[in-house]
């Protein structure tokens, strides 16, 4: 079978990259993935072609993650004539889509993350559009249940996930030892601000890595300039394989003001890595049961002594735990729960389709 993928920003991220991951596993259970993006920054695509996947561009501007875009719908039911199911990203894509199929192809949707609406919520227009959405993905507990507020009947709700590759990997060559890894957008809401105020209230804070792009980038070295962390924090862009710099890492740290669920830290938990994360929506389910260490948001004291706590091994995670944790997250299982899911709406719209024939 096929599915038709829209998404409605693809840039290097989060969200981008485990839905790439997806697209990816799913080949191994006969599902061929079309890929369609609304807005593609030129790094985005080249994350994609890098696995040989093609992107279909229908235009739709960079700020569609939220926008209502009756171009773009337009657009995408030229585009989806014939598909057997879609599978949208991101509200602006999925709106879209809602707009665009026909009765009797499956819609599905997925929000990675909460949802931070630029203004007011399109409280109607998210009643419309998941009234013809049949099954939704929500990565996080705040978009759960925001959805499920706006009216998404409850069996249409999905726990989404991404695969966390399980491949051995060797490290990045010379790396130091000890060493922090910090893997993410550089945006307020993955909180790198919040680490660089806790490296300097350590008192040898080790080599620290920064991977990851974004509009804090300027800020962010600016900042470690003026907390004489210049030959401490290194800033390595943007990596689609970050397992390389995390594998035999000290400690990886998710200082997120908002994360829904992270693959940085479940990536760091299959590799063995000590996780040191913030407690906010999704990441207490993910480091709990001392699987990681978790500390209250926005609190760099806190985070200091966590982190100083564990590069010292006054305190111990859960290592076997996190590991099995992390199992659950491998391409074959997360792949498996999705094909799954196409199969079943798939046999679902056809045995309607033949009853009201």
């Amino acid at each position: 079978m096929r599915v038709a993928r829209v998404i409605a920003v693809l840039e290097p991220g989060g969200a981008q990259l485990g839905a790439l991951r997806l697209s990816l596993a799913l080949g191994a259970h006969g599902v061929e993935s079309r890929w369609l993006a609304g807005h593609a920054t030129r790094d985005g695509l080249a994350l994609f072609r890098a696995s040989g996947v093609e992107v279909e561009l229908l235009g739709g501007g960079p700020a569609l993650q939220y926008a209502r875009r009756r171009a773009f719908a337009d657009r995408l039911a030229a585009a989806l004539a014939g598909e057997e199911v879609v599978h949208a990203h991101m509200f602006g894509a999925w709106w879209a889509a809602a707009r665009a199929l026909p009765d009797g192809v499956p819609l599905v949707a997925s929000e990675h993350n909460a949802l931070q609406w630029p203004g007011r919520a399109p409280t109607r227009a998210l009643r419309e559009a998941l009234a013809r959405v049949d099954l939704f993905f929500a990565h996080g507990p705040a978009a759960r249940a925001e959805i499920l507020a706006a009216g998404l009947p409850p069996k249409r709700m999905r726990e989404g996930s991404s695969p966390i590759s399980r491949a051995a990997v060797a490290p990045v060559e010379g790396l130091p030892s000890p060493r922090i890894v910090f893997a993410g957008r550089l945006h307020p809401e993955k909180g790198p601000d919040v680490l660089l105020d806790a490296l300097a209230r350590l008192d040898d804070p080790p080599a620290t890595f920064l991977l990851g792009a974004g509009a804090m980038e300027p800020e962010l070295r600016r900042q470690a300039a003026s907390l004489g962390l210049d030959g401490t924090v290194r800033f390595e862009g943007w990596r689609d394989r970050p397992e390389r710099w995390l594998a035999g890492a000290s400690v990886c740290v998710v200082p997120s003001r908002y994360d829904a669920w992270s693959q940085t830290a479940v990536l760091a938990m299959s590799l063995g890595v000590p996780v040191v994360g913030t407690a906010v929506e999704g990441l207490p389910a993910v480091l709990g049961d001392a699987r990681g260490v978790l500390v209250t948001p926005e609190d760099p004291t806190a985070l200091a002594r966590a982190i100083g706590d564990v590069l010292s091994g006054r305190i111990r995670t859960n290592l076997r735990a996190a590991r099995r944790y992390a199992r659950g997250f491998s391409p074959q299982a997360v792949a498996d729960r999705y094909a799954t899911a196409y199969r079943e709406l798939c046999a679902t719209s056809a045995a309607r389709t033949a009853a009201a024939a």
